[in-house]
């Protein structure tokens, strides 16, 4: 396991804004208003050599009316159990305030490393207003400046101090597949993340939208090792009224281009709605693999037809891309979970699948002699050779001597040949028409 700082404090005291500079990217949502943050997000730093996972909690907060705070309470205690060394942030502009004592009690139960980061020393003029967080008694006090990076290097200097050597080399190997949990807000996302890991690592509520940020948790279990990616409900356009619910939903467009499959969650009680078409549509514009899993089947009425029947329109509103696993499941009970996982791997295959030249041309060239390109204008279209293209996700090019004068019919045809005889199922297959 890598070692792992957890920065923890009230809210709105620039948790994300420091984890966006330790990580060197903007994958936590800043805003000038508190509870922005909901659940841990991690990132991967780097310092001196040293590497290490950085974890972004939600403010904890006690005794608010706010629906979420009891969550986000387990999700820093969460976080400060799993953290190799903890930040503990405070502002230097409030001094302290009863909820920096609230926090400070939990972290002297924890045992852990704790550095005091006092945030928001952005001149002269607050140099010297951090003596007193000293008093919380839970050891030195480090200035810093989280908006322009003053006062980091210090801190990461301590920090890889309190690193077990022996962890540094032993980090989580790049190479995992990045399977991605899309749909629509709350058709269940967080709920399969839960069932899958046994713990309750994302906040899940029956409010749509609890989760803003995309979620990395890495599922190594029954054979199975991968990045699990817990992505922020994607809504049209015209619902999302919040400019921080903007931000969550282009995460969650960026998470789809970054991940290596898909697990593309529907309502099975709703049906299948022109959101999730669009959704569906982004993967598969990106290349991604994709496993369909219609959840909530539990509060469907249904008899012996009734899984056929959905399953067979599901595939006519899916077409002309409807070569992808279907699993009917309920994150609620448990359904079919694993099964949905084996249908991932199994795309995730097919999706790196790489076929020699030779048996490509084997078996395609007797295809096409069977059922050649038809004439245009009196032109005769040969295909010579096939090739597939050293690229991320399965593209083929067909080098013939007229490319322009194939029908879009004929490449549907040749895909669909593809898919037959060597099972690229669940995942979107490209063909080009290049002069030869």
């Amino acid at each position: 396991m890598s070692n792992i700082v957890a920065i923890v404090g009230r809210p709105n005291v620039g948790k994300s804004t420091l984890f966006n500079r330790l990580t060197e990217s903007r994958n936590a949502i800043v805003k000038e208003i508190s509870g922005v943050t909901r659940d841990r997000l991690y990132g991967k730093g780097e310092w001196n050599g040293a590497h290490f996972s950085v974890i972004d909690t939600g403010g904890y907060v006690k005794g608010s009316e706010d629906i979420f705070e009891g969550e986000i309470r387990k999700q820093v205690e969460i976080a400060i159990e799993e953290a190799t060394v903890i930040l503990f942030m405070v502002d230097v502009t409030t001094g302290i305030v009863d909820l920096d004592e609230t926090v400070a009690a939990l972290l002297r139960k924890s045992k852990k490393p704790v550095l005091i980061v006092a945030n928001k020393v952005d001149n002269m003029n607050r140099i010297g207003l951090s003596a007193e967080f000293y008093s919380f008694g839970l050891g030195d006090v480090y200035d810093l400046s989280a908006t322009n990076g003053t006062g980091t290097g210090d801190i990461l200097d301590e920090v890889v101090k309190h690193f077990n050597k022996e962890d540094e080399s032993v980090n989580e190997k790049d190479d995992l597949p990045r399977v991605a949990i899309v749909g629509r807000p709350n058709v269940g996302k967080s709920s399969l993340v839960n069932a899958l890991t046994g713990e309750e690592r994302n906040i899940v509520t029956d409010i749509s939208g609890t989760t803003r940020d995309s979620i990395n948790t890495r599922y190594n279990a029954f054979g199975f090792d991968f990045m699990l990616i817990d992505t922020a409900g994607i809504r049209k356009k015209a619902k999302v009224t919040e400019d921080i619910e903007y931000y969550s939903v282009l995460r969650s467009v960026r998470t789809i281009e970054s991940a290596d499959v898909c697990i593309f969650m529907m309502d099975a009680s709703e049906g299948l709605q022109k959101q999730d078409l669009h959704i569906f549509y982004v993967i598969e514009k990106n290349s991604k693999g994709v496993v369909v899993l219609v959840n909530k089947w539990d509060l469907v009425e249904k008899d012996q037809n009734t899984m056929n029947e959905y399953e067979e329109n599901l595939r006519k509103q899916l077409s002309p891309f409807n070569d992808v696993p279907i699993i009917f499941t309920s994150t609620i009970n448990k359904q079919r979970i694993h099964k949905a996982l084996e249908a991932t791997m199994m795309v995730h295959e097919n999706r790196t699948k790489k076929i020699s030249t030779s048996k490509l041309n084997e078996v395609m060239q007797e295809v096409i002699q069977a059922t050649p390109p038809p004439a245009i204008k009196g032109k005769y279209i040969r295909i010579k050779y096939i090739q597939q293209l050293p690229t991320h996700s399965p593209a083929f090019a067909f080098f013939c001597n007229l490319p322009q004068y194939i029908p879009d019919s004929y490449k549907r045809f040749l895909e669909n040949r593809l898919r037959e005889h060597f099972d690229f199922c669940g995942v979107p297959i490209k063909i080009f028409f290049r002069k030869k």
